[in-house]
């Protein structure tokens, strides 16, 4: 990316969108950041700040809510009249199956993990467009959207149909100038990765996530800096010729068919 461009994350005072912010900050980018929790967005923006001496606009506010859609890209374009990137990282989700998430649960996990992003998109390429302007739009997806586990149904069909958006987004606005693409992690060791219990409600999470990665070829999970990498890159200009597409960032889950305990006991001198 260029230096002085103005990029909006979602979801930032997470640990891809911490991890994000500081990879654009280090970029020399201006930030616009959004997050529900107000006290860690007051945090990162001075961390931004103080580290790499770079322009900040936080403010925040529920996704959830539609009229805060249009505070966001309203405020954002009123202090730098552009947004070059847009980064939709947000994301909430409860730990249920299908047979019991209520509706309610239901339609604010697809508000925010997906309409938001769908309107946030239009109202950042109708302006951009309005400029004349090249704009990248990055949603950030999930491996789950393609290896889903049974436990989180909403969260699992926003990120599916989020997939498919950026495929109709970058059709829709593509000879504007305007790249949209996706970014689908593995797991990634963040807040969002620990909060699994079982019935009883004993924490679970280290032993699912031992299980997840005995299926990665590389072994771990991610850094969140190793998405931020991913989503910097394909709002460069090296990326210049990728749209429409979702970039599976898993370290090799994905197309893995069984488990390297399994492997070894078939081929023990191997594996």
């Amino acid at each position: 990316m260029n230096r002085d461009q103005v990029v909006l994350i979602t979801g930032a005072t997470g640990g891809i969108g911490r991890a994000t912010a500081n990879a654009f900050a280090s970029a020399g980018c201006k930030l616009v950041l959004t997050d529900l929790d107000t006290s860690a967005l007051s945090a990162l923006e001075e961390e931004v700040k103080g580290r790499y001496n770079q322009q900040v606009l936080s403010l925040p506010g529920d996704l959830s809510e539609t009229g805060f859609w249009d505070e966001l890209i309203g405020s954002a374009f009123a202090k730098w009249g552009v947004v070059d990137v847009l980064v939709n990282n947000a994301a909430w989700r409860t730990i249920e199956t299908m047979r019991t998430i209520p509706v309610k649960t239901w339609e604010k996990t697809l508000r925010i993990c997906l309409t938001a992003p769908a309107f946030l998109s239009q109202a950042v390429a109708l302006r951009m467009e309005a400029l004349r302007r090249p704009a990248v739009i990055v949603n950030v997806s999930s491996m789950m959207a393609d290896r889903p586990a049974g436990t989180s149904p909403a969260y699992i069909a926003s990120k599916g149909a989020l997939n498919s958006l950026t495929a109709e987004l970058a059709v829709t606005y593509g000879r504007s100038g305007i790249r949209v693409v996706g970014v689908s992690p593995g797991y990634v060791e963040t807040a969002l990765s620990r909060d699994y219990r079982d019935a009883g409600g004993d924490d679970v999470s280290t032993r699912l996530i031992d299980a997840v990665n005995d299926n990665v070829p590389l072994g771990r999970g991610a850094d969140p800096e190793e998405i931020a990498e991913a989503i910097c890159w394909l709002s460069s200009e090296c990326a210049s010729y990728i749209t429409g597409t979702t970039l599976v960032v898993d370290g090799g889950f994905k197309p893995n068919f069984s488990g390297y305990s399994v492997k070894r006991n078939q081929f023990p001198d191997q594996f």
